[in-house]
């Protein structure tokens, strides 16, 4: 089976205070991937989450687009409901001018944050969820409907795509029924069906822009020379991201070091093997069979590797030997 491979890059800063570490990582991480030969590098949206630096997307990618040539950029995503689509496709037109037929438009659902960030977030305090495929319809119209009242300006490029991100079967249908290209978030619902995929390619309507369906499976990707070196990468991702959930988080993620010294107990031990199934692990051997089992089993057309890696060298690393293994 062969496939791309793409980046998904979430600007994680190891304090509050690193914020201006993580975004220079990511913009030094977007050329390490261009010289390695991805496809595209994409960047995440979060909000009131210290230990995430991107907030902004559109913002983080015109500083990506001005250091890179030619690889392909993007949202993943832009968390729609909380913004006007007139909006966004102003926002990404102009992108996509900046950095022609280089630029990927990649909205979701999700808010991305908290229900009372959410809110904040909201022009009138009302998120307005409920009313995603609207905003869709809206932003496609924007984007490429002739008539469409106002004119969005600059003028979006004819080939700038609009993709679908989610995790669930809501999603899947919904870009089916537009003829999106469609973004299959593994990564953030690790029990996800791995039907969706299928289900999407089932029900999916040819549009003017795509006439035949096109899927990503975003997975976590630990790839290191040994595989105790990977599963410690692992775990302390797995560690920091647990303590966020129950909110045991100081705002300082654990070091490799103090996640092989933590004690794990049932919670722990259980929140790690429920996301077995939504990443990679190992050397570059391991990782390339157990990514092309993941692609097989879910029918995708490219995968997408989010490295959430302490180290900035370490997730250089992973990128290099996950590219090395596929070639």
């Amino acid at each position: 089976m062969t496939f791309a491979l793409s980046v998904l890059d979430q600007s994680l800063a190891r304090s509050a205070d690193k914020a201006a570490t993580a975004l220079q990582e990511t913009i030094e991480m977007a050329q390490w991937c261009e010289q390695l030969g991805y496809k595209r590098f994409w960047v995440s949206e979060h909000h009131a989450f210290s230990a995430v630096a991107g907030s902004a997307p559109e913002v983080l990618l015109a500083a990506i687009g001005a250091a890179t040539s030619t690889i392909r950029i993007g949202s993943g995503g832009i968390m729609l409901p909380h913004y006007s689509a007139y909006k966004i496709a102003e926002v990404f037109s102009l992108l996509a001018n900046l950095y022609p037929d280089r630029v990927d438009l990649g909205v979701g659902r999700a808010p991305g944050a908290d229900m009372s960030t959410a809110v904040a977030l909201a022009t009138d305090g009302k998120p307005k969820f409920e009313k995603f495929p609207e905003l869709v319809a809206q932003l496609s119209d924007y984007l490429w409907a002739d008539n469409t009242q106002p004119v969005v300006s600059p003028k979006p490029p004819a080939n700038l795509p609009l993709w679908m991100l989610g995790s669930s079967a809501d999603s899947a249908i919904l870009a089916a029924q537009r003829g999106l290209p469609y973004n299959l978030g593994l990564f953030i619902n690790p029990q996800a069906d791995h039907r969706l995929i299928g289900l999407y390619k089932e029900h999916f309507q040819p549009s003017e822009k795509l006439s035949s369906p096109y899927a990503i499976l975003t997975i976590s990707v630990f790839c290191a020379d040994d595989e105790a070196q990977a599963k410690a990468l692992q775990l302390t991702y797995d560690l920091n991201l647990f303590r966020f959930f129950t909110g045991q988080s100081t705002g300082v993620s654990l070091t490799p070091q103090e996640a092989l010294a933590y004690p794990l107990g049932p919670q722990e031990q259980a929140f790690i093997a429920g996301r077995t199934n939504s990443r990679a692990t190992g050397t570059p051997e391991q990782v390339r069979e157990q990514v092309t089992r993941l692609a097989e089993l879910h029918c995708a057309d490219e995968i997408m590797a989010v490295t959430n890696i302490y180290y900035f060298e370490d997730r250089k690393r992973s990128f290099e030997l996950l590219k090395t293994a596929f070639q």
